[in-house]
Formats: structure tokens, C-alpha cells, sequence
């Protein structure tokens, strides 16, 4: 059932990132100077993937959008914020599968709720702090449509939907629980590229995964896949080493290649 899912957010993210789609960021760059740092869909749903919730950064990124969603209810627009929070519904659908023991039916009830927030969600009247806004109300319509089988079926439930009171501006350690999933996400594609460019293995990109993203030690790492913990250690070294090496390398060239201020007034 993961594997599916995740076929589904890879089908979704390649049709994100198509033509038709990307005249929409086109068209939103004409008005919004923010989203001009962002060539794709694709650099714009990394950003969003990274750092925490409360970035105010991420208000300048949702803010076009959803304004443009309420001007036309383009669908398109909802494929892409899907794409954006798509890690954030997969932790809330993960996160209560003792709610629903078919995982496809818990998928799709939290996708829905969250196409009901975007829907039914005014830019005009909240004008930040979109994200945790967006991923409180889905989490929300999520419990209450449970809340709802729940009561019809008069099995008894342990929680009262009143403790899920809007909590958008306040500390939720639910939301927490997103901004590290963001992380994570954004992190093992950092790795995937490097692996991808050959500067580490794979057997090096699946050893950092484990310990450096989903935080086992390395002693744990190799008791699990039946090899040496001091060379587990060492191998994790020098892979983290050469991805240094090279972001080092990249951030020199950056400074040396940037103009100056003298020589931006100069002419060609």
C-alpha cells in the first residue's frame, strides 16, 4: 500500500511539472516577485517540503495560490498544493491507521478533507500561517468524519472533539510531527541527488538514511544488515566527508562567480 501511494505522489509531482502547470507559476510570477526565485513546481514544492511550518516564507509562497484558487477554482491549483502538503496527509493517514485498518479508505478520507480546506479555506480573511491552518482543519474534518461513523455505530470513543479546537496559532505537537516529516523528505532527496551524481553508493545513501534521517545508531544500522559497526562507522565517514567536500567546493565557486557591486555598474 505504501509503495502505491508513493507511485501516486511520483505520478502527481510528473504532472505537476508539466506545461500546462507551469504557466500557472508563469502567470503568478507576472504580479509576485517572491515566486520568481522559483524556476519550477518543482524547486517550489522542495521549499515548501523544508524547514518547519511557521516559516513566514512559506505565507509568501501559499498566499498567490490560494488567492488564485479562490479567484477561479482552477483544479490545477489544488494538485498543486496536494503535491506541497502530500508528506503532511501521509503522516496524518499514517499516524491514525488504528482509526481505519483499510489504509486506501483512510488515504482517500484524509485527501478529501483536505480538498474540502482548501475549498472552503478564505485567504483574504487569514492573512498568514497558512500551512498549520491547512494542516489543523484537514486533521479536523479528518477525526470529525470518523467522530460521525463512530457515534452512527455507537462504539465508544475515548476522545472528545472538543479538545480539537483551532489550534492553528498556537505550539501543536501534531504539527511538529509534519515540519519533521518535511524534513526528512527534503533531506533524503538532498542524499538521492548525491547518489545520483555518484558521489556516494547507494549502500552509502541507504546507511545515512538510517542513521542521520530516521536516527539509528550505527552499531543499530549494522546489527540490522549483518556487517561490522566500526566499519559501519568509518564508511559513514567518508561518505559524509565527500558530500562536505563537494558542498564546500559548490559554495566556493558561488562566491567566486558572484558579481561585485563594481562590477554590476560596469557595461559589457
Amino acid at each position: 500500500m505504501r509503495s502505491d501511494r508513493d507511485q501516486d505522489r511520483e505520478r502527481l509531482e510528473r504532472e505537476v511539472g508539466g506545461e500546462t502547470y507551469t504557466s500557472l507559476l508563469l502567470k503568478l510570477q507576472e504580479t509576485d516577485a517572491f515566486l520568481r526565485r522559483f524556476r519550477t513546481w518543482a524547486d517550489t514544492i522542495v521549499f515548501m517540503r523544508e524547514g518547519t511550518s511557521n516559516d513566514p516564507r512559506k505565507d509568501e509562497v501559499l498566499r498567490p495560490i490560494l488567492k488564485a484558487h479562490a479567484a477561479d477554482k482552477d483544479p490545477r491549483w489544488r494538485s498543486v498544493l496536494l503535491a506541497i502538503f502530500w508528506p503532511g496527509l501521509d503522516s496524518i493517514a499514517n499516524r491514525k491507521a488504528a482509526w481505519d485498518a483499510d489504509a486506501d479508505e483512510r488515504w482517500q478520507n484524509v485527501v478529501w478533507a483536505f480538498l474540502q480546506t482548501v475549498c472552503k479555506l478564505a485567504p483574504a480573511k487569514r492573512p498568514h500561517r497558512f500551512v498549520q491552518k491547512i494542516i489543523n482543519d484537514t486533521f479536523h474534518r479528518f477525526y470529525e468524519a470518523y467522530w460521525r461513523s463512530w457515534n452512527r455505530s455507537e462504539r465508544e470513543v475515548a476522545t472528545d472533539p472538543k479538545q480539537f479546537q483551532d489550534i492553528a496559532d498556537g505550539d501543536d505537537p501534531f504539527v511538529d510531527q509534519i515540519d519533521r516529516r518535511f524534513k526528512q523528505d527534503a533531506e533524503i532527496k538532498r542524499l538521492q541527488e548525491h547518489m545520483k551524481a555518484g558521489r556516494i553508493s547507494e549502500a552509502d545513501f541507504l546507511l545515512l538514511i538510517g542513521t542521520r534521517v530516521y536516527g539509528k545508531s550505527a552499531a543499530e544500522y549494522a546489527r540490522e544488515i549483518g556487517v561490522n559497526g566500526e566499519l559501519t562507522r568509518k564508511r559513514r565517514l567518508r561518505a559524509e566527508a565527500a558530500i562536505r567536500k563537494f558542498e564546500k567546493n559548490l559554495q566556493n565557486m558561488s562566491r567566486s562567480t558572484a558579481p561585485t557591486p563594481l562590477s554590476l555598474g560596469r557595461g559589457v
